[in-house]
């Protein structure tokens, strides 16, 4: 690849990268909010090596014989090797869109094919708020179900937000989130799967207020996150949708 070429496609990723950090939540797709410092200081040094390359000039060498050499190799084969592969070019499509496409949020289709994120072993749990419904989050809900041997979930009105994947040819379908340890690549899924309600249009955003559904022994592991709706509304998408907060409040 040309050197102008480089250096336009290093100053065009720098900055889309800084677009895309500074400017917008877009990033929220790609990493954790905590990385966002990393990106920025990712986009300037692209931005100032491409710049840096757009005006910089590469001394001009000239070998008689290499040069000969290559003018005798060129009418042989009636082609340049110094030109830019066509292939090269796709290079800008990522690059470009940083600035004029935001990829899709993760959801539904992602959720349904990937492992459910496994639910840390908590040892002991604080006694539940009376208040109610009780604003939980999946992560949390699931671990009561699952590791609270007090029981502490049993009748009580809980309420949980996520987005709606469909369980399968059922009809049935979970209340989900997708969980970012550190980036898309090691995204995770926790999912509820919701009883007494027809399933949702995919990746709708939900408030969910239900009680446990009986199934298995409730504070053990054959017990299933589960619940039997009382109320469903739907619900704005969080800003960082790839986190497992506490609900947000029905609109």
């Amino acid at each position: 690849m040309k050197r102008p070429v480089q250096a336009l496609l290093l100053a065009l990723t720098g900055t889309g990268l800084l677009h895309t950090a500074l400017f917008t939540d877009i990033y929220l797709r790609y990493v954790k909010a905590g990385l966002r410092p990393l990106l920025i200081a990712s986009g300037v040094v692209l931005l100032l090596l491409g710049l840096a390359a757009a005006i910089t000039r590469r001394p001009a060498q000239e070998d008689p014989g290499h040069a000969h050499g290559h003018d005798i190799a060129g009418d042989a084969h009636g082609h340049d090797h110094s030109a830019t592969p066509r292939i090269a070019w796709l290079l800008f499509l990522p690059a470009l869109s940083l600035l004029l496409h935001a990829p899709p949020a993760l959801g539904a289709y992602t959720a349904a094919r990937s492992n459910d994120k496994p639910v840390a072993v908590q040892k002991g749990f604080a006694p539940l708020p009376a208040t109610s419904p009780l604003p939980l989050t999946l992560t949390d809900f699931t671990k009561r179900v699952q590791q609270d041997r007090s029981r502490a979930v049993k009748n009580r009105a809980v309420r949980l937000t996520g987005f709606v994947t469909p369980a399968g040819e059922d009809g049935g379908w979970y209340l989900t989130r997708i969980i970012f340890s550190c980036c898309a690549a090691d995204s995770q899924t926790v999912k509820v799967r919701v009883y007494g309600s027809e399933a949702p249009p995919a990746d709708t955003w939900l408030a969910v207020t239900g009680t446990w559904h009986p199934r298995g022994t409730l504070g053990t592991r054959t017990a299933e996150a589960a619940l039997d709706v009382r109320d469903v509304r739907p619900v704005a998408p969080p800003v960082n949708a790839y986190t497992d907060d506490l609900p947000l409040t029905p609109s």
